[in-house]
């Protein structure tokens, strides 16, 4: 029998012989703010700060992975989910990197939506809850009584457990918010105003100094773990903002046989590197259609690793369709990273839209209604008619290598 205090197992009635000593270190992931480990591949997750877009990506964005936002036409929606993944991080005491060649990062960040906290949260969403299902019962005495009883789609993708904050587009984030983190700025052209300290061979200069600044705050902020004792461990949150376009001094968007075709996909390159090692994620926003050279947008998917393009309504022909009218673009998830596995997590559905409420942005299922009338005109009827063809086809794979869905 050990003696008192020695740490021995102690053998009694019913009791096993051997007990498991707890590691010194505690858990082997360790314990930040704002992340959890996935259920799937057991790396640390954290959330895009759009709780439906984190379902959809298998239940978050990896910590060390690249997310590509492919935007929209106009930039409306991407530069939202761009605004709602610094949003996040400010609300879990993340460090922020904001680059632009475009805005200035301080300006961004003041534009960044308000979180919904607790009563607030659930107030704003009983109040979407109660517009959508008012929206649902008058859509339902246009529906046939035969399509009455068939069970009802589930509009947006859930979650079994809460990850991620909720956001009120129609109001900024306080300033009191910003105190207890540290927000990390870099704008093109103050930059270019400096000398030059390093020279990247085959790079632009816009590409080579921002890939420094990401490289330099890495190393001294500790966030690749050479001073893991002298502070408490934290997530760097990098958004960069529409890299391609000639404000970066790129010309892969102006003509499809570009001088400079390999800047963006060498920096692309170095700075997946980076993520791998460090505790970062990056959201990266780039125009993929006004990027010619498709071959180069194929080069640019393939370094990163969770690849969403957005397409808007507007200006097109389906903003004034009768069959999206509860909706604003079509969301496409071309690609998500393996991560210790074989396979992805590959979403339940690949017909997914998004759409702008008076206060919450959203990412559903898309569910189109079967109204054959005489309102609608022919064209619609066979939109729908393809529409209704590929929903009930299952829908399990991912649309890769696709730019449009199928309607």
């Amino acid at each position: 029998m050990a003696a008192p205090g020695t740490g021995g197992a102690v053998r009694g009635r019913g009791a096993p012989s051997f007990q498991r000593k707890a590691p010194a270190g505690g858990s082997r992931l360790a314990a930040i703010a704002g992340t959890r480990p996935a259920v799937r591949h057991g790396q640390l997750l954290l959330s895009s700060g759009l709780p439906s877009l984190d379902c959809v990506l298998g239940g978050g964005l990896a910590v060390g992975t690249l997310l590509l936002i492919e935007e929209d036409k106009y930039g409306v929606y991407s530069n939202l989910l761009f605004k709602y993944f610094l949003a996040e991080g400010v609300v879990c005491g993340h460090d922020l990197f904001v680059a632009s060649a475009k805005e200035l990062p301080t300006n961004i960040l003041k534009e960044l939506p308000a979180p919904l906290l607790d009563d607030n949260c659930r107030n704003e969403l009983g109040e979407e809850a109660t517009a959508v299902t008012s929206e649902d019962f008058q859509d339902s005495m246009k529906i046939a009584w035969r399509y009455q009883n068939l069970p009802k789609m589930e509009v947006s993708p859930t979650t079994s457990a809460r990850f991620g904050h909720y956001y009120d587009v129609s109001k900024t984030m306080s300033s009191e918010l910003f105190q207890s983190i540290k927000c990390h700025s870099f704008f093109l052209p103050e930059e270019l105003s400096l000398p030059p300290t390093i020279k990247m061979c085959n790079m632009n200069c816009g590409y080579a100094r921002l890939l420094q600044s990401i490289q330099k705050l890495i190393y001294q902020e500790g966030f690749d773990g050479s001073h893991p004792q002298k502070k408490q461990k934290n997530i760097l949150r990098m958004g960069i903002q529409s890299l391609g376009t000639m404000l970066w001094g790129d010309d892969i968007c102006n003509t499809d046989k570009p001088e400079d075709a390999h800047s963006l996909t060498k920096f692309l390159y170095v700075l997946r590197g980076l993520l791998r090692k460090s505790l970062s994620a990056c959201i990266i926003t780039v125009p993929a259609h006004l990027i010619q050279n498709k071959a180069i947008m194929e080069r640019v998917t393939n370094l990163s690793d969770v690849v969403v393009g957005l397409e808007s309504f507007i200006g097109s022909e389906r903003e004034t369709n009768p069959l999206y009218k509860d909706y604003h673009g079509l969301i496409h998830v071309h690609q998500i990273p393996r991560l210790n596995s074989l396979s992805c997590d590959v979403p339940d559905t690949k017909d997914l839209a998004f759409r702008l409420k008076r206060k919450l942005f959203t990412i559903e299922r898309l569910h189109l209604p079967p109204d054959l009338s005489d309102t609608v005109s022919r064209s619609s009827k066979q939109d729908l008619a393809e529409s209704a063809k590929l929903l009930s086809s299952g829908c399990g794979a991912m649309a890769i290598g696709k730019k449009h869905l199928d309607f």
